[in-house]
């Protein structure tokens, strides 16, 4: 085979197409970046309980024997705690949905658990660079570097007078 047919068949090499903005209104983004970091501290609330309870049931149970095995707990916690709760049905973790919030895929559709536990832990690897979350004072549609990368929007819930929400 030629190189030609070797690049026309594989995908290896390509450039992924560039997905284009659904139309998203502009009130479905009022107030997402303030409500972000307010639900952003109340997730690590609730995931910091779930892991020092987690922590403290495994230390107990196993006598103290594997108190040098559980200090990734935080991040596994973390990690099916964002992939779970936000492919689930309120697409949002419970503090996104205190603070009316929801997370999509960026075409619209819900997103998987898998963009969801990508996208956490972007998000806590931007932690050790927090510049990179200035990406959303530069980007119209107000996603963070780790949204993108993720393919995700964090949008407003819909209407509350929405018959279906």
């Amino acid at each position: 085979m030629s190189d030609e047919e070797l690049g026309q068949n594989s995908k290896v090499g390509r450039i992924p197409a560039i997905s284009t903005a659904p139309l998203i209104p502009p009130q479905a983004l009022e107030g997402v970046r303030t409500r972000r970091i307010i639900a952003v501290c109340l997730d690590l609330l609730l995931v910091s309980t779930i892991s020092a309870v987690v922590f403290l049931c495994l230390l107990i149970l196993s006598f103290g024997m594997s108190a040098l095995l559980l200090p990734p707990l935080f991040p596994i916690v973390a990690f099916f705690y964002n992939g779970l709760s936000i492919s689930g049905a309120r697409l949002a973790t419970p503090g996104m949905a205190f603070m009316d919030l929801e997370m999509r895929a960026f075409n619209g559709a819900p997103a998987s658990f898998l963009q969801a536990a990508v996208h956490a832990v972007l998000f806590y690897v931007t932690w050790l660079l927090p510049p990179l979350l200035l990406a959303s004072l530069l980007n119209k549609d107000k996603r963070c570097l780790h949204d993108i990368i993720a393919d995700v929007i964090v949008i407003r819930r819909s209407n509350k007078s929405d018959p279906l929400r």
